[in-house]
């Protein structure tokens, strides 16, 4: 099968923009968020029973006006239900080629690849395992935000962040209630991952999504397209990614509020 019969709505271009990237990534992520009229119906189809999903609490760190956002940076921090949380710093979109050597081998260093129907991006990330309480600590204010990041990870931040913008003074956006549930379809033969974030205004976001290497990319997103398809996900609709529902979401409400 071509990867232009994976990908069909990908120019050329795109294509060899796409295998370019995932030669240097370490992982590909294929997603795919469903409509919101959607949800119930394809959680039936699926068996997503949500009493075996996983809690968690995401808060993101910004400006008020997104501005590290608008410069493909993005912080945030999670706390995990009967686990312990992390703090991220990612950038995107990159070419893992042009990082630096002193962030591309960091150990705490993930490179992937997202892709959904119709497009993709490459991101770096640097992520920290802190306490549970710790996040939940500065989003309540008593502890500094830089105190959940490493010094590698604000050596990264400060790489690449607008001048001007300082870690202490950026603005809370959060947090937002996700269930994250990991089930494996016997006829699929691999694992999914069901992430519904929902927000205070009661409205969601569905998001579907798989892992897989470089070299098994079109592969798999041919077989979990046939599979969705097959239990009557709509692969056609358009595409909500959950961190810039989230920021603008966030953002908006401070906005009203202040």
């Amino acid at each position: 099968m071509s990867t232009s019969a994976v990908a069909p709505n990908l120019s050329d271009e795109q294509l060899a923009e796409l295998l370019a990237l995932m030669s240097d990534a370490g992982s590909v992520e294929l997603k795919l968020t469903v409509p919101e009229s959607d949800h119930y119906t394809v959680s039936r189809s699926l068996g997503i029973d949500p009493l075996d999903a996983e809690i968690r609490q995401i808060f993101f760190f910004d400006t008020p006006d997104l501005l590290l956002n608008e410069h493909g940076l993005v912080v945030r921090a999670r706390r995990v239900q009967r686990k312990g949380g992390d703090a991220v710093v990612k950038v995107r979109p990159v070419v893992p080629s042009t990082l630096p050597k002193r962030f591309r081998h960091a150990k705490t260093m993930t490179i992937e690849v997202d892709a959904m129907p119709g497009g993709f991006v490459c991101s770096a990330t640097m992520k920290r395992r802190v306490d549970n309480s710790a996040v939940a600590d500065v989003a309540a204010g008593g502890l500094a935000l830089g105190e959940l990041f490493s010094q590698k990870q604000l050596k990264f931040l400060d790489a690449h962040r607008p001048e001007g913008v300082e870690l202490e003074k950026l603005s809370l956006l959060g947090p937002v209630l996700v269930l994250k549930l990991k089930f494996e379809p016997p006829e699929l033969e691999r694992r999914l991952v069901a992430e519904l974030w929902m927000f205070p205004d009661h409205s969601r976001v569905l998001e579907l999504s798989t892992k897989c290497g470089p070299e098994d990319a079109f592969r798999v997103a041919a077989e979990t397209r046939a599979f969705l398809a097959g239990r009557g996900v709509d692969l056609t609709s358009a595409q909500e990614t959950k961190t810039r529902k989230a920021l603008e979401f966030f953002a908006a409400r401070a906005a009203t509020t202040a």
